[in-house]
């Protein structure tokens, strides 16, 4: 039955990842017809971003207290009824309202799939559970842009939002008919004992938290202006655009894959938890800037290779990144500190990968924001150590028995 469950929570983060890159990838189209500026396209995703990071924290209590099933049910219905309303835009601000209605619930499929593998799947195969689902991004990322140009091409661009919010109606009927916690009777006192407050006096939620910021912009900077990049400075058109995108995705989703299986080759050899996590996401961290010298590339075959192996490194790196709150908290409390690292992601992804580059890209190019992002991983993965020291789990039960 787990792998059913695996297979609804793929599914979930494909539909999740294709209702968010329409924009990205039709943005050359939609832009032309409402005539507006990088700056203009940094707000709208700023308002995804904003809504995104403040559902983070209301999604990870939701699905606490309601429970996966329910939680996740929720979450669902709001963003796919988002997605298909974006049809219906006749103006930038419009089109900003309903981002930020997406954002607000698309924030809550991350935390729900962590917790129901959580709940599904014991410490070894946890992080290759979580590699499965978060390689949803990807397979969206391969096939939403030839299939987006394709339906774009034949019908128009709104006709795209409306069949990728379908598509969440159609989950969320399998979701309600199939899914099942495989334990029942947490308690609603152990409910109570465990707040979002409980959790914030804990360096371990920190060091997650503080790694999502520093990292989850990144990402966002290359599902938002990665499209644009290639079309503005490279000079694709949308055809090859229909190539690129799921290239430099496709390798993604190797990266998601392989980063858990490489951690739990190395606890299934006799690692401590631990340092097989931290193993894992400092190669990560070093092949990062790397990675980011495709901005430099003469060639673009060469650059989209290279963005390629950045994009294989931060799967890499979430996917350990993800399975820790999981290592780290009881499943009780994953929802909450997951909801915390996905407040303070988005909230530098404001910063970082919508109004900054918005408001710079027109001054001084991409150059400088990839190489800078790119070295952020480093940081990141000091304060993790620092913060997450070995992946001791925490415990609620009394403060005497809980390492802080």
């Amino acid at each position: 039955m787990r792998w059913w469950i695996l297979s609804l929570l793929f599914l979930s983060t494909v539909i999740n990842y294709l209702d968010r890159m329409v924009l990205s990838v039709l943005i050359p189209v939609i832009r032309d017809e409402f005539h507006f500026d990088e700056s203009v396209y940094g707000n709208i995703t700023a308002a995804f971003q904003v809504a995104y990071t403040a559902g983070a924290l209301i999604c990870g209590y939701l699905l606490d207290t309601m429970g996966t099933k329910i939680g996740m049910a929720l979450t669902v219905g709001i963003w796919s009824l988002a997605t298909m309303l974006h049809a219906s835009v006749g103006s930038p601000l419009q089109l900003g309202i309903w981002r930020g209605w997406l954002g607000l619930a698309e924030s809550g499929n991350f935390p729900g799939a962590t917790k129901a593998a959580a709940e599904w799947f014991p410490p070894q195969e946890r992080a290759f559970a979580v590699g499965v689902f978060n390689a949803g991004i990807n397979i969206a990322a391969i096939i939403g842009p030839p299939a987006f140009i394709a339906i774009q091409q034949a019908y128009g661009w709104r006709a795209c939002f409306l069949v990728t919010g379908a598509l969440g109606f159609v989950w969320l009927a399998a979701w309600l008919l199939f899914y099942h916690s495989p334990e029942k009777g947490v308690t609603a006192e152990l409910d109570r004992r465990v707040s979002l407050r409980d959790i914030l006096a804990y360096r371990q939620a920190w060091g997650f938290a503080l790694a999502k910021f520093l990292t989850d912009p990144v990402w966002w900077f290359f599902l938002f202006w990665l499209p644009l990049y290639f079309h503005d400075v490279r000079k694709f058109d949308m055809r090859q655009l229909a190539w690129a995108l799921p290239v430099v995705y496709l390798i993604a989703d190797v990266g998601a894959v392989s980063g858990g299986w490489f951690s739990g080759y190395l606890i299934r050899r006799g690692w401590p938890r631990g340092r097989a996590r931290k193993t894992a996401m400092l190669i990560c961290a070093l092949i990062m800037p790397v990675a980011a010298l495709g901005v430099l590339a003469r060639d673009s075959t060469t650059a989209v290779l290279l963005f390629s192996l950045a994009t294989f490194a931060h799967q890499a790196w979430m996917t350990n990144l993800f399975t820790t709150a999981a290592d780290v908290f009881p499943k009780e409390a994953v929802g909450r500190v997951l909801g915390l690292g996905g407040c303070l992601g988005g909230f530098g992804g404001v910063m970082f990968s919508a109004l900054i580059p918005g408001h710079v890209i027109g001054r001084i190019g991409y150059t400088p924001l990839f190489l800078v992002m790119s070295c952020l991983y480093m940081v990141a993965m000091f304060l993790f150590h620092i913060l997450m020291r070995d992946l001791t789990p925490v415990r609620f039960e009394s403060t005497a028995s809980t390492e802080r």
